[in-house]
């Protein structure tokens, strides 16, 4: 089926706002049921109680939270860092290096998205050398040889493009500079540093990740060896402070419009700081919504995560499709009138067409009463 090919409704019935998160009846809170994510057609009923006003939650479907900090043994290479979360489309990472890695990498199941969320490194690779620190985002296209020399202790949220790769989101309207001048990419470059450790002596092992299992190869010399190169095709990096989200003063956006990378079946966004809306009738945090086709991930990078209580920097959260969700009671009482000018957070979202499989990474550091988080209070 074709999108946009959706049955012909248009209705209303009872109370109701006719502009979507704005202009709430009084006493009200408003719920999206919406296809495709925020791309497809969309209700929006008007409930006496928070939608997520539950007594108990059991079962799979329940909203999970994970602390990543907890993940505390560093390996020397991305291959045995442990999987988070997983699906035919892609896998989801969590890695701490602190040390140089003594071997290089290579990803031939598809693209790999690496986030730097603590530490700074020099990154080593097919293409030349890239400096790269915390809030940067590392897209490595896939087969490309790399090794990382961090600083001090790095972690690493990585995304792989399952047989697959990435690309930008359309801007459509706002033009192709909007969210992020596509001159903010950088390049590795060919500089003394990567020349000198193109000289190094010994073997060098390659570790080549395919459907899952790794296979080593070993030179005699760096295979890094490379003098030039050119062409539209190169490993980039993109720093956080670098995306100027998109600003709506009257309206509270949807998440989709914060998206960084595409791929075929999953979407990468990042909220980054932002003006609150200031229209006094719109809602000013994110609204009560059924994503029933996609799953959703937050991984928390820095600052003050508005929408959630209780989470701290290194943690993620993992909403499966197909129940309501939305902003925590304490970030609720602050609907339409917020004590601050401005949103102060750094988080990465992914949000997945097909259903996420929770890794044994994941399983080991989950908080199990974080359903409990939206329970109902007096």
């Amino acid at each position: 089926m074709a999108k946009g090919n959706w049955i012909p409704v248009r209705g209303a019935q009872g109370v109701h706002s006719k502009q979507a998160h704005a202009d709430l009846p009084e006493g009200t809170y408003e719920r999206e049921i919406s296809k495709e994510g925020f791309f497809g057609p969309a209700a929006f009923l008007y409930h006496r109680k928070p939608p997520t006003g539950w007594t108990s939650f059991e079962g799979p479907l329940r909203p999970r939270a994970y602390d990543l900090n907890g993940l505390n043994e560093a390996s020397g290479s991305p291959w045995d860092a442990p999987v988070v979360l997983h699906n035919r489309s892609t896998e989801v990472r969590f890695w701490k290096l602190v040390s140089a890695m003594p071997d290089l990498a290579r990803n031939a199941d598809g693209d790999q998205l690496l986030f730097i969320h603590r530490g700074a490194a020099d990154l080593f690779c097919d293409y030349g050398r890239m400096r790269v620190s915390a809030g940067d985002y590392v897209y490595l296209p896939r087969g490309t040889m790399w090794r990382l020399n961090p600083d001090g202790e790095l972690q690493v949220l990585m995304i792989e493009a399952t047989n697959s790769h990435y690309t930008l989101p359309d801007r459509g309207l706002l033009g192709p500079h909007a969210i992020f001048d596509p001159a903010m990419l950088e390049t590795p470059v060919i500089d003394e540093a990567f020349k000198a450790h193109q000289f190094e002596e010994g073997e060098f092992a390659v570790r080549i990740k395919k459907r899952g299992e790794v296979s080593t190869v070993t030179f005699p010399h760096n295979p890094l060896d490379a003098v030039g190169w050119h062409g539209e095709l190169a490993p980039v990096r993109l720093n956080v402070k670098d995306i100027r989200p998109v600003l709506s003063a009257r309206y509270h956006l949807p998440p989709s419009a914060h998206t960084t990378f595409l791929s075929d079946r999953f979407v990468v966004c990042t909220f980054a700081p932002r003006p609150f809306e200031t229209d006094p009738g719109a809602i000013k945090i994110p609204f009560f919504h059924n994503n029933d086709d996609y799953d959703e991930v937050l991984f928390y990078h820095a600052g003050d995560f508005f929408s959630r209580d209780n989470i701290d920097a290194g943690m993620m959260t993992f909403h499966p499709s197909g129940f309501t969700h939305g902003p925590h009671p304490k970030a609720l009482k602050k609907m339409l009138v917020q004590d601050k000018e401005a949103t102060d957070e750094y988080a990465v979202m992914i949000d997945t067409r097909d259903p996420l499989d929770v890794g044994p990474g994941a399983a080991s550091v989950e908080n199990h009463a974080y359903v409990d988080s939206w329970k109902a209070r007096d």
